[in-house]
C-alpha cells in the first residue's frame, strides 16, 4: 500500500481486495482480521503519502515559482491552492483517500500548501483506513471473484481521468484566454 501510493501499477482495488480474500477468508480468519488489514493498508498507504508530501513541500513552492509558466501555473494560481488547502485541505484529504486517481495525487498538493503534518497524517491515515478496510471486505465477500472489485472499479479510474483531463483543459484554456487579453484602458472618471 506504500507502494500504491506513488506507483499506479499497483492500484489499492488489486492490493486490498486480494489480501481480504487471500490472506484472511482463505486461512479461515474471521471478519475482524479485515479491519487489521484496513488498519495496516492505511498504515502503508500514509507512508507512502507522507513521501510525496515532502516532495510537494520542498520543491513544489520553489519549482512551480520558477518554472511554474511553462506550465500555465500562476503565482497566483499557488495562492488560491493555498488558501484552498488552508480552508479546505484536511477534507480534501480525507475524501481524496476514498477517490480512485485522486489518492494518488493529493499528498503532492498538500505539501505544496504546507498542509499542517498531523493534520495530514491524521486525515490521510483516516480516509486510506476507510478505503482499505472497505476494499478488504469486497476482497473477503467475493472470495474467489476478487478481480471483479478491479473490473468494477475499472471505470471509477476511466470516469475520474476523464474529469481530471476535462478539468485541466479548462484551466489550460483559462489561463491562456487570460494571458492574450488585451487590458482594457481605464477611462477617464467624470
Amino acid at each position: 500500500m506504500a507502494l500504491e501510493t506513488g506507483v499506479f501499477l499497483i492500484p489499492s482495488e488489486a492490493v486490498m481486495t486480494f489480501a481480504g480474500w487471500l490472506l484472511i477468508k482463505e486461512k479461515g480468519l474471521g471478519l475482524e482480521w479485515i479491519v487489521l488489514a484496513g488498519v495496516l493498508g492505511g498504515f502503508g498507504s500514509t507512508l507512502g503519502s507522507l513521501f510525496f508530501y515532502y516532495v510537494g513541500a520542498l520543491g513544489g513552492h520553489p519549482v512551480l515559482a520558477r518554472f511554474g509558466r511553462y506550465f500555465l501555473i500562476s503565482e497566483d494560481d499557488v495562492e488560491k491552492a493555498e488558501r484552498f488547502f488552508a480552508r479546505w485541505g484536511i477534507w480534501a484529504v480525507f475524501f481524496g483517500r476514498m477517490v480512485p486517481l485522486v489518492r494518488s495525487f493529493i499528498s503532492v498538493p498538500a505539501g505544496v500548501a504546507r498542509m499542517d503534518l498531523r493534520l495530514f497524517l491524521i486525515y490521510t491515515f483516516a480516509g486510506s483506513v476507510i478505503w482499505a478496510t472497505f476494499l478488504a471486505g469486497l476482497g473477503y465477500q467475493l472470495g474467489e471473484n476478487w478481480e471483479d472489485v478491479r473490473a468494477f472499479l475499472g471505470p471509477a479510474d476511466i470516469a475520474m481521468a476523464a474529469i481530471l483531463g476535462v478539468l485541466v483543459l479548462w484551466y489550460i484554456y483559462r489561463q491562456v484566454k487570460q494571458s492574450w487579453e488585451v487590458p482594457k484602458p481605464h477611462e477617464p472618471e467624470a
